[in-house]
């Protein structure tokens, strides 16, 4: 008798394995209809041979990240409407916020994470649907910290469609594109192809060329943001690179990292005129409210810490673009801005946004050079 419930036991969690296993390799597609608007909110100088910053605010749910068709099409819209302002040239540099490539962890995985409440939730239903890749992750994490095995899971997949997806829009539009930022591990460009590694994670943002190959090294975060300095590394010592656009002479610096003096002053030095800043702040209600304990001095919220640390301290043109959206419980804030010979540009609601609106949605930020 006890052989008997011993082979049924056996029989009935084998079962439940091959259960399983068939379940978690499913990823029957859902149906999503996605906002395609976006709005001029700033055209500001006069159209010439120089070329143009663009900034590009999206407007993102986690269903645009469920495959890369989605997220193609959604950003192929903007640029497409860019286009059809006259906004896109050979000469353009546009910009895309910071960590919308890192989003590219939940991409082609079952339904119930992109329709859980809450982020906890969803990351669960991510290492449900991926458990032998998720336990090898998870041997490669350091201990205890779950974000960096859920980053880790599917690195060299999202290194692979980020340069899928943001060289293949640079390609497509034949324009420099700075592609935001996404959270890899030791990343690295080898024979023109982004590659994750297996060290430390960094965040980083790749430029890509007209021709969709990327420009230069991935440009690391210097400082890591605050909220996840427990599993994204720092940089030591000076990391900023220079890179040559048709518009000119590019830096890179993500997030915060505009916020030290230093880091513009080196980009002055190497004859940088362009900046781009792709940017995240992951809460609602904080642009005018909240002062960060690293702000700037002088400083007294969020909205003067950004626009403050450009404002009068780097002489060329400079971009910060935010994202807006949700992505499960995860909001989002931030008003996207561009400065040129140190002057901040005033908001002027166009393309029909009601005037104020225009940091709540999908925009274009565009300056000519």
């Amino acid at each position: 008798m006890r052989l008997f419930f011993r082979l049924a036991i056996g029989l009935a969690v084998l079962c439940g394995l091959v259960v399983y296993g068939y379940w978690s390799q499913q990823r029957p597609a859902t149906h999503y209809l996605s906002d395609l608007r976006v709005h001029v909110a700033v055209n500001q100088g006069v159209p010439g041979e120089k070329g143009n910053l663009l900034g590009i605010q999206p407007q993102l749910l986690a269903n645009d990240f469920q495959n890369l068709e989605r997220l193609h099409r959604k950003l192929a819209a903007y640029l497409s409407q860019a286009r059809s302002a006259g906004l896109l040239n050979p000469r353009t540099v546009a910009v895309l916020p910071e960590h919308i490539g890192t989003w590219l962890m939940i991409a082609g995985e079952k339904p119930e994470v992109y329709e859980a409440p809450t982020f906890e939730e969803a990351m669960q239903w991510l290492a449900a649907g991926n458990p032998l890749g998720y336990l090898k992750a998870a041997t490669e994490s350091r201990p205890a910290l779950t974000a960096d095995t859920q980053l880790r899971l599917k690195a060299a997949q999202m290194a692979q469609d980020y340069q899928s997806v943001f060289g293949g829009l640079a390609k497509e539009y034949a324009i420099t594109l700075v592609a935001g930022s996404i959270i890899l591990p030791d990343p690295r460009v080898e024979g023109g192809q982004l590659r994750a590694g297996e060290g430390a994670l960094f965040n980083v943002s790749v430029v890509f060329g007209s021709d969709g190959q990327p420009i230069g090294q991935p440009q690391r975060q210097l400082r890591a943001d605050t909220s996840y300095q427990p599993w994204v590394s720092s940089v030591a010592g000076s990391g900023i690179q220079a890179l040559d656009t048709p518009a000119g002479r590019l830096g890179v610096l993500i997030g915060r990292d505009s916020w030290n003096p230093a880091n513009l002053r080196e980009l002055e030095q190497q004859h940088t005129e362009l900046l781009a800043v792709p940017a995240f702040i992951p809460e609602p209600n904080r642009w005018a409210v909240t002062r960060p304990p690293d702000a700037p001095q002088d400083a007294t919220n969020e909205a003067e810490a950004w626009r403050s640390s450009l404002t009068g301290r780097y002489a060329g043109a400079a971009i910060c673009v935010f994202s807006r959206g949700t992505l499960w419980d995860i909001g989002s804030d931030g008003h996207s801005f561009v400065t040129q010979a140190g002057q901040t540009s005033k908001d002027t609601a166009a393309g029909g946004a009601p005037q104020g609106r225009q940091h709540h949605t999908a925009a274009l930020f565009n300056l000519w050079l």
